[in-house]
């Protein structure tokens, strides 16, 4: 007779997936809301001489370093980030959960309090952004860890438990987002401002590493885990009664495949492809065209300050979230059903429609929709249906596996969401060029 599983009382599991997938993205969002910051840190100082018109030229004149900011940022980022979810997910058996997820969680902690005391030390350009694109490095490569960890942790549970963390992952955007519009209406010194992202994310890093250490009081994670850990003794029982009779170099292979990356991978590949098609639609035309895309009814106005924080960021991060969050109310289409897919590849007519508003500056193109309201319109459906189908296939991959494979599985999900953050940043350069 099955025993039911207890109750998650007070939602107390649901919200500490939550806190950890608002943990696994934050740092990296306020570093990409911070790049003013970085830019500004990487000013060539103004020349001294005679001439006052030289100095002030000087002063203004953009350095190299400044200038290939965000080109060699992306690239610290999507390395590690891929290469780091990749070896998680082959990996994971052999290094234990908890040293994964609160090693990562401190290493990202130390790495944001170094960056906020460096707000205050003076720095050269040069070893500033060595020192910057290396804390990236950091960053990202522990946070691959992390997310496939916290991933394959959800992947344990029932499905809908994949929801919180896709959900806490879009409020750190979202979050990451406000505060860029309320620094802009503030008017803070730009390294006080820096300094209270950085003191922020610290702790919201130091809550989720709280949030994990309670995670293993829970009841209700309790039992999926020892119901996990029961499966594999009896499938291990059951391998040694099939396996007694045989020759040694017949058991050795059995037992090797007892949990295979590539036979996971073969349950759950359609899911895998769909939920990286996903993502490399959505980053490579979010922000690299989005960003660039000017207000037609500003008019030199406020609202021309305030358009792209607002309508691009802020509104994209809240979209994004709604649609990660409504997987708990709403599972629909189902994993088998052709609409899934259908739906995921109708999301590349973003890109046209995207490259048709009034993106700033175009060679090839003719701007179609001129209106504000045209690219508003465009941005809701394109957060709203990257958060729910991509929330939706990270739920419906550790189904499609034995239990004892679920953890697996949701390493492997994590992996080919980071390939299409990373195709999709290649992408944004094509996109970008096609203007």
């Amino acid at each position: 007779m099955a025993v039911s599983s207890p109750k998650d009382k007070y939602f107390g599991v649901w919200l500490i997936f939550f806190m950890l997938g608002l943990g696994t993205l934050l740092p990296w969002n306020f570093f990409m809301t911070a790049t003013v910051y970085f830019s500004s840190r990487l000013k060539e100082p103004p020349l001294v001489d005679s001439s006052a018109n030289q100095t002030e030229a000087a002063g203004n004149r953009r350095s190299v370093l400044e200038a290939k900011f965000n080109n060699v940022m992306t690239l610290c980022a999507m390395l590690p980030l891929l290469l780091c979810t990749c070896l998680n997910s082959f990996l994971h058996s052999l290094v234990s959960q908890r040293l994964r997820v609160t090693g990562s969680l401190l290493v990202i902690m130390v790495v944001f309090i170094v960056t906020a005391i460096l707000v205050k030390v003076p720095l050269e350009p040069l070893p500033f952004f060595s020192v910057t694109m290396v804390k990236i490095v950091i960053i990202n490569s522990f946070g691959a860890i992390l997310q496939g960890s916290v991933f394959g942790m959800a992947g344990l549970l029932p499905a809908s438990y994949t929801t919180p963390i896709m959900s806490g992952q879009g409020l750190a955007g979202t979050f990451a987002a406000f505060a860029m519009i309320c620094a802009i209406a503030s008017g803070s010194d730009l390294q006080d401002a820096a300094f209270g992202y950085f003191i922020t994310a610290c702790v919201v890093i130091f809550l989720s590493i709280i949030s994990y250490v309670l995670l293993p009081k829970q009841e209700f994670f309790q039992f999926y885990q020892e119901r996990n850990r029961k499966q594999k003794s009896d499938e291990t029982t059951d391998m040694d009664l099939m396996t007694r009779n045989q020759p040694d170099e017949a058991a050795l292979p059995n037992r090797q495949q007892d949990v295979s990356v590539m036979k996971i991978f073969k349950k759950i590949w359609r899911l895998a492809l769909l939920v990286c098609f996903t993502f490399t639609i959505t980053i490579g035309t979010f922000p690299a065209i989005t960003a660039d895309t000017k207000s037609t009814l500003a008019g030199g106005g406020s609202w021309d300050q305030y358009f792209i924080p607002v309508s691009c960021f802020l509104l994209f991060n809240l979209c994004d979230w709604s649609g990660r969050s409504l997987t708990a109310i709403s599972m629909w289409p189902a994993k088998d059903s052709v609409l899934l897919p259908v739906s995921v590849v109708c999301r590349l007519a973003f890109v046209p429609l995207f490259m048709l508003c009034n993106v700033q500056p175009r060679l090839h193109l003719p701007v179609i929709f001129t209106h504000d309201a045209w690219f508003i319109l465009f941005m809701v459906l394109f957060a709203f249906s990257n958060g729910y189908l991509a929330s939706l296939c990270m739920c419906y991959g550790p189904e499609n596996v034995f239990p004892h494979e679920a953890e697996t599985a949701g390493a492997v999900m994590a992996f080919f969401l980071s390939l299409g953050l990373a195709l999709g940043a290649a992408a944004s350069f094509v996109f970008r060029a096609l203007l």
